[in-house]
């Protein structure tokens, strides 16, 4: 029985066939054989693949072929034409004009900070990504109002910093008008990511290219009125505590105030710091309440007015850009140079902080009813909580330090203020060339 089933095993798994024994020689030449097919087979695969996603998706961003250009994600940047359009929009006009780099140029502030110095003869060099946090469209008109003016905006992140070394190789600037950052205080509870990349990450990349170059810029940059936090004394002041921020927006601005202390202790970079205070006007930024109350109350929806604990007011110290831009022109005008050279110190540099405000806060419903008076339309007011997803009750800005050292003294009203930028806004989105979106 066992010699049959023996013989059992011998018998051919297909009718027809003889299956002859192997010796293990034969046995792993197949084995090795058949891998190699497989391996053949699935890189033919993966290969195809390749070569369908290339073909059907073509790069919109193809590598330039002169190596001097480099890219981040969809940036191109580099060229003899390139650094000829660098080079000219940073070359001052004026005898005593200085050459600035001007972050976020494409911004609300930026904007009108880059109009206004190259107004007065100083080069202007722009550089921003031009992200969608909000509508891209209005950061690209923007774009085409400096263009006319002559200031050439670079596409590029400031975390890119092979392309931020390039700039201080073509250009050597005398200060850097830091304005690029993530915005907003209640979109940091939907991509906290953004802030530390923009806000923190960003500035670090900076600075690390600003204590390099030779000579080394003195750096004005925007930190906020948002470090003030859950601080209870108004109005504030540039002494008071700032370690309770209420908003990640808030902490990355106070963590951008150590950070630069940290460069100006250790490397001699000179660093003003500028805390704005709800900024308003023309060409503003759309998340902004007096821009999408403006927006709504034209559509016919209603708008939120928050209202604190108590039915507590809820107010603002609403300053105009103009009174913006003259507080940053001024803390450019005083900063003294930066004490390093090659990324050493040399000796004590200038460390300063200022309030830009109107000190003057109005409650946000009359914020509302002068825009109502001023587009002849009455709102549909809908009074909500105040939320805690980092808004604070009011903000009031002691501005005697700025007064004092840069001069600063804020000139337009409210009042005065919405009525231009309603006269941009109708301007702007009228006449069906632009959706108010």
């Amino acid at each position: 029985m066992s010699k049959q089933m023996s013989h059992l095993d011998n018998i051919p798994s297909t009718p027809g066939k003889f299956k002859m024994e192997k010796s293990p020689f034969v046995h792993n030449r197949l084995r090795w054989h058949s891998s190699l097919a497989k391996l053949a087979f699935w890189s033919f695969i993966f290969l195809a693949l390749i070569l369908i996603f290339f073909f059907r998706y073509p790069s919109s961003n193809p590598l330039p072929q002169d190596p001097s250009r480099r890219s981040l994600r969809t940036y191109n940047w580099g060229g003899p034409a390139w650094e000829k359009r660098v080079r000219s929009s940073a070359r001052a006009r004026s005898r005593n004009g200085i050459s600035v780099l001007v972050t976020g140029a494409a911004g609300f502030v930026g904007t009108h900070v880059s109009a206004a110095l190259k107004r007065r003869g100083d080069g202007v060099l722009g550089l921003d990504s031009f992200n969608d946090y909000y509508d891209p469209s209005l950061k690209r008109a923007r774009q085409a109002l400096l263009e006319r003016s002559g200031v050439f905006i670079v596409e590029g992140d400031i975390n890119d910093s092979a392309l931020l070394k390039k700039l201080f190789e073509v250009v050597a600037f005398t200060h850097v008008m830091h304005l690029a950052a993530q915005a907003g205080v209640r979109y940091a509870m939907e991509n906290p990511s953004s802030y530390v990349h923009s806000n923190i990450a960003g500035l670090v990349s900076l600075l690390e290219v600003c204590k390099s170059a030779n000579p080394q810029p003195a750096i004005v940059w925007a930190s906020s009125s948002s470090v003030y936090g859950l601080n209870t004394k108004v109005p504030f002041s540039e002494k008071d505590r700032t370690d309770q921020p209420a908003s990640l927006y808030a902490a990355t601005k106070k963590a951008g105030e150590e950070i630069a202390h940290t460069y100006n202790h250790i490397y001699g970079l000179s660093l003003t710091g500028l805390r704005f205070f709800t900024v308003y006007g023309p060409w503003g930024r759309p998340d902004m309440a007096y821009f999408f109350f403006t927006r709504d109350i034209l559509k016919g929806k209603s708008i939120p007015i928050f209202e604190a604990a108590n039915h507590g007011t809820v107010a603002r110290d609403f300053t105009y850009i103009d009174d913006i831009v003259k507080g940053c022109l001024a803390a450019l005008d005083t900063a003294e140079k930066s004490t390093g050279s090659g990324g050493k110190k040399k000796g004590p540099a200038q460390l300063r902080v200022y309030n830009l405000g109107n000190t003057s806060p109005v409650p946000v419903s009359d914020l509302v009813s002068i825009l109502e008076r001023l587009l002849k339309v009455n709102a549909k007011r809908k009074i909500m909580k105040l939320p805690r997803n980092g808004d604070v009750q009011f903000t009031h800005a002691n501005i005697s330090l700025a007064q004092r050292e840069l001069g600063y003294k804020p000139s337009t009203d409210l009042q005065t203020g919405l009525k231009k930028f309603v006269r941009w806004y109708l301007s702007y989105y009228s006449g069906g060339e632009k959706a108010a979106s």
